[in-house]
């Protein structure tokens, strides 16, 4: 309804009869406003962004999370328990802000959490991982449902293709989605529940897409899946891939996303090491644990030695290259005698960082039924260890690269500074006073490395 004014405007006169009618003025209608929000990994992270391009080209304004809106889109994490409550906290918060608006709930909580979702009042839509991308078909003109619609989509294993909007420039780093689902059957794990078998994208449809990015000014592209390494469409492999998406003009840069250690070709790290060659050093190798028994009892792939030789042939091949990794403490059954073991294998190996995760319980995994869980305590107390060698790590990865010159991809202006990543993943700012002149966004320049901030280095523009 449009409000009354104090003052409103005064009537135009009538048209002497016979004069052909005025062109009639069409009040403009508001865009429908959406707002999206995401949990979890790189991945839903990529899905997300198609999801905001398919929004725009069906004509939504796009707020930020918070702001008063007529749809909202989450996009849900449940690989933890930590992940499921933030989950819930959201939707909650949203639907309390905005309890007409129309809130769809996506994701890997929605398929295996649905029950739970469902019990939040005014949750209108829940839609799994396989059909997420589609999710507008399901919110048609935006009407709340009087209960939750919960569409259980079957997973399919054949290779899949994604439609994808977006014609505005787009100044940053992107990532790009090439395989789903994983069939590895880590006895932790609840992701090849919530997202199905290995399947790989068509290897022309990805293509496509990263043309599209590079032609709205992306200069780096960041390869996305749950298990990567398993691409296989049309007798390609994840290395035709990374060669595909290299000759991609305007694709400056390349990144691979976590990928397991055991689906690494040799061919990969050779591109690394070719200084012309898009594809950049850097290499995240989920671990998990450093203790064989505890690895058989994931059901990892892989003993110690396996792992560990292949990080220093990584290490020793690709010059300067950041090798990271995951860690899960408090595994049912860890001791604190296989807990150092850990400890002290990462500290053996030429690691530049860790991300350390509290195990959780998981409904339906086989980890979950066991009766020797570790204390939360004791899991908690674990992981600050395990944190704090990896932030000294970091430290050092960083002190063996002051005084370097190096090329750094700045991203948008922070306030006081320039923010950017090198290509081997160490985050930079260079302070605007230095480039205050100066349009960095989304250009590549050397950095003279100066002094390590936190966990950041502060640089200057060389040359």
């Amino acid at each position: 309804m449009r409000p009354e004014t104090a003052h409103p405007e005064p009537l135009e006169p009538a048209p002497p009869p016979g004069s052909p009618m005025p062109p009639a003025t069409l009040a403009r209608t508001p865009a429908p406003r959406a707002t999206l929000f995401t949990l979890g990994c790189r991945l839903n992270q990529t899905e997300t962004f198609l999801l905001r391009g398919k929004l725009e080209a069906a004509g939504y304004e796009i707020v930020p999370w918070g702001a008063a809106a007529s749809l909202a889109i989450i996009n849900t994490c449940a690989v933890t328990q930590l992940a499921a409550a933030k989950c819930r906290q959201s939707i909650r918060q949203f639907i309390a802000a905005n309890p007409t608006a129309f809130t769809a709930v996506v994701g890997c909580y929605s398929r295996l959490g649905a029950a739970e979702i469902a019990g939040i009042a005014g949750v209108d839509l829940l839609l799994g991982n396989n059909d997420k991308l589609n999710v507008l078909d399901y919110v048609g003109d935006g009407r709340k449902n009087i209960s939750p619609l919960i569409v259980r989509d079957r997973v399919s294993r054949e290779d899949f293709s994604i439609s994808f909007a977006g014609e505005a420039a787009f100044d940053k780093r992107a990532g790009i989605k090439v395989q789903d689902g994983c069939g590895f059957a880590c006895s932790f794990c609840v992701i090849p529940r919530a997202r199905g078998g290995p399947r790989s994208r068509n290897f022309d449809n990805l293509l496509a897409e990263a043309r599209s990015l590079a032609a709205r000014g992306v200069r780096e592209l960041v390869l996305t899946g749950v298990n990567i390494g398993l691409y296989d469409s049309g007798g390609r492999g994840i290395t035709d891939v990374v060669d595909a998406i290299a000759s991609v003009p305007g694709v400056d840069r390349l990144r691979i996303g976590s990928i397991e250690p055991t689906t690494v070709p040799d061919a990969i790290l050779e591109r690394m090491a070719d200084p012309s060659h898009p594809l950049l050093p850097h290499l995240h190798l989920p671990m998990q644990s450093g203790c064989d028994r505890i690895l058989r009892d994931m059901r990892r792939h892989y003993d110690r030695d396996t792992y560990a030789g292949f990080v220093r042939k990584a290490a020793m091949r690709v010059p300067g290259i950041h090798i990271g990794t995951d860690i899960l403490v408090g595994f049912p059954g860890e001791t604190d005698a296989e807990f150092s073991e850990t400890l002290a294998f990462f500290e053996s190996l030429p690691f530049a960082s860790a991300h350390v995760f509290s195990y959780s319980e998981r409904q339906g995994t086989a980890a979950a039924a066991r009766r020797d869980q570790v204390p939360v305590p004791v899991r908690q107390q674990r992981s600050i260890a395990l944190r704090r060698a990896s932030a000294a790590r970091l430290h050092q990865f960083m002190e063996h690269h002051l005084g370097r010159v190096m090329p750094v991809l700045f991203e948008d202006p922070a306030p006081g500074h320039w923010p950017g990543l090198t290509d081997n993943y160490l985050r930079v700012i260079v302070p605007a006073g230095q480039a205050a002149s100066l349009d960095l966004a989304n250009k590549v320049r050397p950095v003279r490395l100066e002094r390590i901030q936190a966990d950041f280095i502060e640089g200057s523009l060389a040359g």
